[in-house]
């Protein structure tokens, strides 16, 4: 399993729009093949700055979701409120 990690930006003042937004969201991405849940945390430091964290059994997985109908309705929730690109990395198995 690896995990999705985005940094997303979201514009000043409408954070609590984005919130209600990505409520709506999580279960669209959950619902993708692969994906063992999703959450979403806003940032202390900055409360403009949230995380997305994904858990997908692979990152083709995640590819194909990006590809899907179900990343069309996750972006058209969600991507009117970012003022900048997210940042995405993917994290490979624990290290025990």
């Amino acid at each position: 399993m690896i995990i999705e990690h985005a940094w997303l930006h979201v514009s000043a003042g409408r954070e609590h729009e984005y919130e209600s937004a990505v409520r709506s969201a999580l279960p669209v991405i959950e619902s993708a093949p692969h994906c063992h849940g999703a959450e979403v945390r806003r940032q202390l430091e900055d409360p403009q700055t949230y995380l997305l964290s994904v858990r997908w059994d692979s990152l083709e997985d995640h590819m194909a979701f990006r590809a899907s109908e179900l990343f069309e309705r996750w972006r058209s929730l969600t991507h009117p409120f970012y003022d900048q690109p997210a940042a995405v990395t993917h994290f490979d198995e624990v290290i025990s």
